[in-house]
């Protein structure tokens, strides 16, 4: 089963999980094209994998493309914690890019522009302001592909977050809350699927290269489509 999360309504303007559809229906996962030249810088295209994953509606439209990044750096010693699902990333890791074909909204209906951003990988803070945002600490920020020109660097946290407000143009920044990664896609990845809570995320295998081993898959689950309930 799929977390249960809660979340604190006076911090749910900075922590806000993208929704790509308000309406729930029915979504698929397919493998898509190749990274696009003219529109992914060559120093991001060259850290991407040759195909991405396309997620679409019922009717075929694309919501979504996702190009994974190769052989994403874990760490050594992985943090060990209930809250964190993906304890081998590291803090402002760049794990890929996701483009929006049409304009889109985040979880609170701030506006996302159609266009090409990278992911970035983050922990939200063990500390007051963050309690009860989330069972998980785990989550993506999105930020314009043009401000993030160096995938191998890793971001802090407050620098995660100023870049990402960038992609909404307001104060908050852009997030994509993670869920545990699915045990019924089984060998068919990419996979849509819906969780306990009626979100549809994209489950697939990230390839992951821990440091001073050999290259291994990463079962992992973006929530791509959902709306906060509290």
């Amino acid at each position: 089963m799929r977390r249960r999360f809660t979340v604190a309504f006076s911090f749910a303007s900075l922590f806000l999980v993208a929704a790509l559809g308000w309406s729930q229906g029915s979504y698929k996962a397919v493998v898509g094209s190749a990274p696009n030249a003219s529109q992914i810088p060559p120093a991001i295209q060259s850290t991407l994998e040759s195909q991405g994953v396309q997620f679409e509606n019922a009717q075929g439209a694309p919501l979504c493309e996702i190009w994974w990044r190769k052989g994403i750096p874990t760490q050594k010693s992985p943090a060990a914690s209930s809250d964190v699902l993906y304890g081998g990333l590291s803090m402002g890791e760049f794990v890929g890019v996701i483009h929006f074909p049409s304009a889109s909204k985040d979880y609170r209906g701030q506006a996302i522009k159609p266009g090409y951003y990278t992911l970035r990988y983050g922990l939200i803070p063990q500390d007051g302001n963050h309690m009860g945002v989330s069972s998980y600490r785990d989550f993506l920020l999105l930020i314009p592909i043009a401000s993030d020109s160096n995938p191998t660097q890793d971001l802090s946290f407050n620098d995660l977050v100023k870049a990402s407000r960038l992609t909404t143009g307001t104060g908050h920044p852009a997030v994509m809350m993670l869920d545990p990664a699915s045990q019924n896609a089984g060998s068919k990845l990419p996979a849509a699927v819906q969780d306990d809570q009626g979100n549809w995320a994209l489950d697939v295998n990230l390839e992951t290269k821990p440091a001073g081993g050999a290259e291994q898959p990463l079962p992992f689950a973006m929530v791509l489509v959902g709306q906060y309930q509290g």
